[in-house]
């Protein structure tokens, strides 16, 4: 089917300005072919627009990549995913000492080392900050037991950045470039800013509590956070790398970047994920891996400060879809634009978002009542009539860097057992919160991809 890229141009102009996203980039692909169009300003001050060149922060879409990075390691023979990481990297500490000797590049690839993990750390601009980041992660404590279950851990994707620097001898940055941003003629992407003003790029915007959207106080993360989320790129240097996976590991002109075997096994469950409703039911090596519509469907989001990124693949139908945003309500331009784009090109439809029920279900509020902390983030909740009231509070060199503004609460309703949404004063879509408990009765939340323990 030919892709009318005039029509989704006007779909994406129409939705953004909907959902307030100040500038935008779609890509599309098709069996082969890519169209791409864009909307809006790279900057509510410069008013400069957004044309299909703009490169934007792809966040955690970078984790892929970086997976892949790692899978290369294995194709030559380089590193053992079920090997200890003390094995290549003999000084890796984290504060319990089990898990210092047991996790695996395995467990970090897909999520399930337990580390608590959200440590964004300004560690400088020089070559040894990832290194540097990883020495600083002797700190960290468990969420949860080594392989229990899933919960999103950022370090983690530093921890295999320095694998790759230490088995390839060379920076992530500079490895990233030689073995993938030049196979795939992704000429305009890069890591650092410097490398963004190059060309024309767009900055984040924000919207803080009670006030009108602006341009982030900063551009992007911390350079140690790299491998976790610092690719900038267009949405056609995106769509390449997604060919590079939909043909199983093989750039177009047949250069074999990654062997079919890997790209495989990247797509293969590694665990299942206890919110099956925000972005997929399993995680494998890397990928998001969803069923919409009876069909397989895999990919990853992105956010960084102000921008956020969005990649789908359909492997059997040969589809992918990427769009790179700058601020706004861009979770429900994406879900609104790539139900339309996936339903037309894939027959995929995206399931219904959560919302309360029209009749609440009987539940014992009180039972999810308390405290969940994780590194650098809280939530309290407390009964308020048929609904949780939900305080979130977020810490750490990041979070001070954007706000300081504290965040709004949630109001939460329960759908089922263990199963609430919450919205709120900002009018963002609903927010699902699934509780849930392991082996050992200990009690968690899993919201944004992340188990948080109860602590009180």
């Amino acid at each position: 089917m030919t892709i009318d890229i005039e029509h989704w141009r006007q779909r994406l102009a129409l939705l953004a300005d909907k959902h307030g996203v100040p500038g935008a980039s779609l890509a599309i692909l098709n069996d082969g072919d890519v169209a791409d169009a864009a909307y809006g300003v790279l900057n509510l001050r410069t008013r400069t627009n957004t044309t299909t060149d703009s490169l934007f922060q792809i966040g955690s879409i970078t984790k892929v990549w970086t997976a892949t990075l790692v899978m290369q390691l294995v194709d030559d023979g380089l590193l053992d995913l079920d090997a200890p990481l003390v094995t290549y990297l003999p000084k890796f500490r984290v504060e319990d000492p089990d898990v210092t000797t047991s996790v695996t590049t395995r467990h970090l690839l897909a999520h399930t080392s337990g580390i608590d993990g959200d440590l964004f750390l300004d560690t400088g601009r020089g070559d040894d900050c990832i290194e540097r980041h990883v020495d600083a992660c002797a700190t960290l404590g468990q969420n949860h037991p080594l392989g229990a279950t899933m919960s999103y851990c950022n370090a983690g994707y530093t921890m295999l950045g320095r694998l790759i620097e230490v088995l390839r001898g060379a920076t992530w940055d500079d490895v990233l470039r030689e073995r993938l941003l030049t196979p795939l003629r992704a000429r305009t992407a890069g890591t650092l800013p410097e490398e963004a003003l190059l060309h024309s790029a767009a900055v984040g915007h924000i919207t803080p509590p009670g006030k009108e959207i602006t341009v982030a106080p900063r551009w992007g993360i911390f350079r140690s956070a790299g491998p976790a989320g610092l690719i900038h790129a267009t949405a056609r240097d995106v769509l390449t790398f997604a060919q590079l996976h939909l043909d199983d590991g093989a750039t177009r002109d047949g250069t074999r970047v990654l062997s079919k075997q890997s790209a495989q096994r990247m797509r293969e469950p590694q665990v299942a994920v206890p919110d099956t409703y925000t972005l997929g039911s399993h995680w494998g090596l890397g990928w998001i891996l969803i069923n919409w519509s009876g069909q397989d469907v895999y990919g990853h989001d992105g956010n960084t400060i102000g921008q956020s990124a969005y990649l789908r693949i359909v492997p059997d139908k040969g589809v992918a879809v990427c769009l790179l945003t700058n601020g706004g309500h861009a979770a429900d331009l994406f879900r609104d634009l790539f139900n339309e784009v996936l339903g037309e090109l894939a027959g995929v439809l995206l399931p219904p978002r959560l919302e309360p029920p029209a009749q609440p279900p009987d539940v014992d509020l009180n039972a999810y009542a308390g405290r969940y902390a994780r590194q650098s983030f809280e939530i309290t909740f407390e009964t308020a009539g048929d609904h949780l009231l939900a305080q979130p509070k977020t810490s750490g060199e990041l979070a001070a860097a954007i706000s300081a503004e504290p965040l709004p609460p949630y109001e939460v309703y329960p759908v089922q057992e263990d199963v609430f949404v919450g919205r709120n004063e900002d009018g963002a879509s609903w927010t699902p919160f699934v509780f849930f408990t392991l082996d050992g009765g200990a009690r968690y939340l899993h919201m944004g991809a992340r188990a948080t323990p109860k602590v009180g």
